[in-house]
C-alpha cells in the first residue's frame, strides 16, 4: 500500500491528491511508509491509555454531580489513577453536600413560612447568591482538574484525599 510522503495517509491509486493533505502525488513517487506504532501517552497517567487523559477524566467526573463521580471511581482504567479518583471523589462528596444543603435550606424555609411568609420571601436573594457560589465553585473545581491540578474543596477535598489514600 502507498502512503503520502506528506502527511502519512494511505493513497488511492486512481486519484493524483493525497485524501488527508490533498498535496499532488502524481509527480513525485509516492513511498512505503508503514502504518504508525502506538506512542506511549507523555502525561504517563494510567488514563490516558484508554482514550482520556488524566486532566480530562478529572474534569468530567463533576460534569454531572454524583452520576460520573460514581463512573469514574469504578471503570478500569480510571479507578487505578489517583488523580482522577481525587476528583471523582470529591465530586460525588460534593454533590451530596449540595443535595444535604438543598434539603436543610427547603426545611429553614418552610419553617420560617409558618412564621412569615415575607420572611421566607425574604431568604430568596440569599438562595440566589448561595446558588449561585456553587456553580462559581463548581466551575472552579472543573478547570481546575483540567489544568492537573488538585484542588481540595474546604472539609469536602480533605475526605475525599483520606478515601483516595
Amino acid at each position: 500500500m502507498a502512503f503520502c510522503a506528506n502527511c502519512g495517509a494511505a493513497l488511492n491509486q486512481e486519484s493524483g491528491f493525497c485524501g488527508g493533505c490533498g498535496k499532488r502525488v502524481g509527480t513525485e513517487s509516492p513511498t512505503s511508509v508503514p502504518a504508525p506504532q502506538a506512542i506511549p501517552p507523555a502525561s504517563g497517567g494510567i488514563a490516558s491509555v484508554a482514550g482520556l487523559d488524566s486532566n480530562l477524566a478529572g474534569a468530567l467526573s463533576y460534569a454531572l454531580g454524583l452520576v460520573t463521580g460514581i463512573l469514574f471511581l469504578v471503570l478500569d482504567p480510571y479507578k487505578n489513577d489517583r488523580f482522577v479518583r481525587f476528583h471523582a471523589m470529591q465530586s460525588v462528596l460534593f454533590s451530596v453536600a449540595c443535595v444535604v444543603f438543598s434539603i436543610a435550606w427547603s426545611i429553614v424555609v418552610r419553617i420560617l413560612m409558618n412564621i412569615s411568609v415575607w420572611l421566607a420571601l425574604a431568604t430568596a436573594p440569599l438562595r440566589l447568591l448561595i446558588s449561585l457560589g456553587i456553580f462559581a465553585l463548581w466551575v472552579y473545581v472543573i478547570f481546575q482538574a483540567y489544568s492537573k491540578r488538585e484542588y481540595r474543596i474546604p472539609f469536602i477535598g480533605a475526605i475525599a484525599a483520606k478515601q483516595v489514600g
